[in-house]
């Protein structure tokens, strides 16, 4: 009977593991407005991090990019029940603040990933979008903004945010010295504003 149950979650597993791979053949563009697929913007297939400590259940072993296409679906993707990469496929504009929130784990480091661009098979950008919002908090630690535009100030509540390849049409204000301390646009990134603690 144990034999018997160890095979069958071994079947559920490889069934989990084939859907997880179907979605990842999708076309980016679904017009439902969010694809849990390989992420154009460059990672794809990476673990989660996220385990629920119980030995007897698969985890969810691969984690893939929110490619978004409308507001509704970003702001899921960059919640704290929403993925590492938040990619989008067009200009979005808010008129209400965003927050980039919650802990996700990619190459075993703690890492968020805001990609307005869509890239091709050489990683080379194929598109840069713009994302125009008052104000976007970032909370979780090693967060990037990258390939495109926000236009809007950013409030840092964390460590090591990184603007890469992308350019921030306002100011960039951190909450302490030290997140100062570890922001870093040395890879083309650009700021149009001021970049300084506002306590």
């Amino acid at each position: 009977m144990r034999k018997l149950a160890g095979i069958a979650a071994i079947l559920a597993f490889l069934l989990l593991v084939g859907c997880g791979n179907n979605g990842n053949n999708q076309a980016a563009g679904n017009q439902n407005g969010t694809t849990n697929t390989g992420n154009t913007a460059g990672d794809q297939n990476q673990t989660d991090g996220n385990t629920n400590g119980n030995a007897d259940q698969p985890t969810d072993a691969v984690t893939s990019a929110s490619i978004v296409d409308n507001e509704a679906a970003f702001k899921k993707a960059i919640s704290k029940e929403g993925t590492w990469i938040a990619a989008t496929l067009k200009d979005l504009t808010f008129t209400e603040d965003l927050v980039l929130e919650g802990d996700f784990i990619h190459k075993e480091e703690k890492a968020r990933k805001i990609a307005l661009y869509t890239q091709d098979a050489e990683h080379n950008i194929t598109n840069s979008f713009k994302l125009t919002a008052p104000k976007i908090t970032i909370r979780s630690e090693n967060a990037r903004i990258q390939g495109g535009t926000f236009v809007g100030d950013v409030y840092v509540e964390a460590n090591n945010f990184k603007v890469v390849n992308a350019t921030i049409q306002g100011n960039v204000y951190f909450a302490k010295d030290e997140y100062q301390a570890t922001y870093d646009a040395s890879d083309q990134g650009t700021v149009t504003g001021v970049t300084e603690v506002q306590k």
